[in-house]
């Protein structure tokens, strides 16, 4: 088999790890894409195991950037949220590079060292070996154990517990949607659990909350004056990282999207993306 044969097959595995080391489309994309450069550069008659060698190199391009970006994020303009990926609304169905990587693990990722982030998604998402993440990561296997022994506790107690009633999800993100585009309070207050946080991330780019807005009260309150002061706002329902979302859209043009945590009937977290760089992979992937 061809070295580009294994490439093409394996892309979408290297764009998943690039993905769940990221948190970006465009930055996993760019990350295989300087792994296929370096895979021609070599002497393939040299690498043993291909599939191997594409996997580890990219997990250490990815992982560069990753410690590049945080320092980057650092002076990011209000909060930063992943780049959110369409999913099958079953992930029995899905195919792609988010299969195993659900919304709320995105962002609690976010909230982990580079290393760890990397140990975690490459053993407990993608199968690696620890040796295999020695290589990448440049650390003995039980350094490696460690670390993602220690993501995965964390991950565990950061990670939100939502219900996965799929019948139930579908009607309170068409209630959600309603309330919000027509700014009704009352039915915002109806909807939103007392304990809800509403994330925006604008990017500096769009307009967006700077800060988390914590509350009922005060989310319905932001929604309400948003849906009254701005242009008028259409949602419609869909999936990212296997988590119920809205697009929403100002006439024909997107201007976000909303990942939304639900438990028991109510909604505990809206995730708004407005970063329009962020939603340039929606779709793009979905049924790959």
């Amino acid at each position: 088999m061809s070295a580009v044969t294994v490439f093409n097959d394996l892309r979408p595995r290297l764009l998943g790890v690039a993905y769940g080391l990221l948190g970006s489309v465009t930055e996993a994309e760019d990350v295989v894409q300087e792994a296929w450069i370096r895979l021609q550069r070599s002497d393939i008659g040299r690498i043993d195991d291909l599939v191997g060698w594409l996997v580890t190199t990219t997990s250490r391009l990815a992982l560069d950037v990753l410690r590049s970006a945080r320092h980057r994020r650092e002076s990011y303009v209000g909060p930063w949220l992943p780049e959110p990926v369409q999913t099958a609304a079953d992930p029995a169905d899905a195919v792609g590079l988010a299969d195993s990587i659900s919304w709320a693990m995105l962002v609690v990722l976010e909230t982990l060292a580079p290393a760890e982030r990397a140990a975690f998604v490459l053993h407990d998402l993608f199968g690696l070996s620890f040796t295999e993440i020695g290589t990448a990561l440049g650390r003995n296997p039980a350094a490696c154990r460690k670390l993602a022994s220690r993501a995965r506790e964390h991950i565990e107690s950061r990670k939100p517990r939502f219900d996965v009633d799929p019948t139930e999800h579908r009607r309170v993100v068409s209630a959600f949607a309603s309330a919000a585009t027509s700014g009704d309070l009352e039915a915002l207050l109806r909807i939103l659990d007392p304990d809800a946080v509403l994330t925006a991330d604008g990017g500096g780019v769009v307009r967006a909350a700077l800060e988390p807005i914590h509350g009922a009260d005060a989310i319905a309150a932001f929604l309400a004056a948003v849906a009254e002061q701005g242009p008028r706002k259409t949602m419609r329902a869909t999936v990212v990282n296997h988590n119920p979302a809205l697009l929403v859209f100002v006439g024909d043009r997107l201007d976000g999207v909303v990942a939304l945590g639900i438990n028991d009937n109510r909604v505990t977290a809206v995730d708004f993306v407005r970063n329009p760089q962020k939603l340039t992979g929606l779709g793009a992937w979905a049924g790959e």
